[in-house]
């Protein structure tokens, strides 16, 4: 695999993500860990199940954040 063309130096190992309906009810804190996808891009990933506060129905929820500019050039 290829090196990424950049890395952001400052960014954190994981990022905490906050998931609140209209009314502001969190329905989930979900941690994003850094990763290198298999693009040779870099970034965050997060993969969880959570639930409707109120209603309790089941969601799959998927999350990533790609550096704009880190995949390798062509």
């Amino acid at each position: 695999m290829s090196e990424p063309a950049k890395r952001d130096p400052g960014a954190p190992k994981f990022l905490q993500i906050s998931i609140k309906d209209s009314e502001g009810r969190e329905w989930s804190a979900v941690i994003a860990q850094a990763k290198d996808f298999s693009t040779g891009s870099v970034g965050y990933y997060a993969s969880d199940k959570i639930s409707n506060p109120v209603s309790g129905g089941r969601y799959q929820c998927s999350l990533s954040f790609t550096l704009i500019g880190s995949k390798p050039g062509k």
